[in-house]
């Protein structure tokens, strides 16, 4: 069956340069329309690569655009959720950089609008599509595991040049820290372990109750004492909002237990991954960094002489349980950055459009995901009390 390429915009610039590569790879399936930034220069820059797209500044203006099929919002965090509405009343699908949202209300707003419209909405978790997580979620499915009783997801980057400007003024990431106090980019640690245990799903598992809490919040501050000096606003006790780290526990309806980490300021090496998978049959630890292996064990399985309890490296089982996913496409995906994930949102994003069925990352793992951020914000303020996940599909879809 042949398809007419999609007619996709890309708003935000500078974080949409990232899929280039992508776009240039689905050049048969998917059309580059538009870019949407408030910086002349960045449309600019996309209009001498791409000679054929419009430009724009103005969002409004841009979904008036009858020539655009969809948009992808690489726009910063906190716009999301109002984009995206925007965006399905305006009759676009919509791909959506994390996190989709940052309120409850938001949360259900944008429910109820995928579910009117009927749209394709999708969130671009790349951390879901990375090969060693995908042949995790395919060791999962075939039991490898056993019943898994504890995870773990953690995001450690330090990024604290990302939270602001030349000029010492906040980027998003510093409004963010200056704001907020809790689990604050949550997606990249539960997203992968949602999809390993299959919650959201059918007679599957769902996330039932969280508690959160946060460090002292000292890196920032120090930060900005030795960048701007001691009379920056940056500089001040009490400015930075948001602690060092933040944990939150999650307990499933089941009583799996899950415990995520998010740490972007403090200093140290990035760990792109962390993750760790127990089950009755076998576990799975993620690597570090670089020179170091993910490693598995399996019960009965994972011997070395008379040694029964020994880690192997993820490696020895792939490709024989690579997900079928990667092994399609792991021609082009292997290229991409986040271990292929870049590739792959864009690829399922259209061929969710294309074949007209729910994607791998629909509105509802978008929204439950994402309100981790408010509901630990919740939980932080009373010291730690468990708080409630609400039940988005509510209308019972599926």
């Amino acid at each position: 069956m042949s398809y007419q390429p999609l007619r996709l915009a890309i708003v935000g610039g500078n974080r949409g340069a990232r899929f280039e590569q992508a776009l240039h790879a689905l050049a048969d399936r998917l059309q580059l329309a538009a870019i949407c930034d408030i910086s002349d220069e960045v449309t600019q820059a996309w209009k001498e690569k791409f000679p054929w797209i419009r430009t724009y500044r103005s969002y409004e203006l841009m979904l008036l655009d009858l020539d655009i099929d969809a948009v992808f919002l690489a726009s910063p965090m906190l716009l999301h959720a109002k984009q995206a509405i925007a965006a399905l009343d305006a009759g676009k699908h919509v791909l959506s950089e994390v996190i989709a949202a940052h309120t409850l209300e938001d949360c259900w707003e944008l429910v109820e609008k995928v579910e009117k419209t009927g749209l394709t909405y999708m969130m671009a978790e790349n951390y879901c599509f990375s090969r060693s997580n995908l042949a995790v979620k395919y060791m999962a499915e075939q039991g490898m595991f056993g019943e898994i009783t504890y995870l773990e997801g953690g995001y450690f980057h330090e990024l604290r040049t990302s939270v602001h400007k030349p000029d010492g003024s906040l980027t998003w990431r510093g409004e963010l820290h200056h704001t907020y106090n809790g689990l604050n980019y949550p997606t990249h640690s539960i997203g992968p372990i949602s999809h390993w245990l299959g919650l959201n799903r059918d007679g599957g598992d769902r996330m039932k109750t969280m508690s959160t809490f946060a460090s002292n919040s000292r890196s920032l501050q120090a930060y900005f004492q030795e960048r701007f000096g001691k009379d920056h606003l940056g500089s001040q006790p009490g400015y930075w909002k948001q602690g060092d780290s933040a944990v939150t526990n999650i307990v499933t309806e089941k009583g799996v237990l899950i415990t995520l980490r998010v740490d972007w300021t403090s200093v140290r090496p990035h760990n792109m991954r962390h993750y760790v998978v127990q089950g009755t049959e076998g576990a799975y630890l993620s690597r570090r960094h670089e020179q170091e292996d993910d490693l598995v064990w399996f019960n009965g399985r994972s011997k070395q002489g008379e040694v029964e309890e020994q880690w192997e490296p993820l490696a020895k089982y792939q490709p024989e349980f690579d997900h079928p996913t990667w092994k399609k496409w792991e021609d082009k995906a292997q290229s991409f950055r986040h271990g292929g994930g870049d590739f792959f949102i864009l690829e399922e994003f259209v061929s969710a459009i294309e074949e007209r069925r729910q994607p791998l990352v629909d509105v509802y793992d978008a929204v439950t995901w994402s309100s981790i951020f408010p509901l630990s914000m919740q939980s932080q303020a009373s010291g730690g009390q468990p708080v409630a996940f609400p039940e988005f599909r509510r209308n019972g879809a599926e």
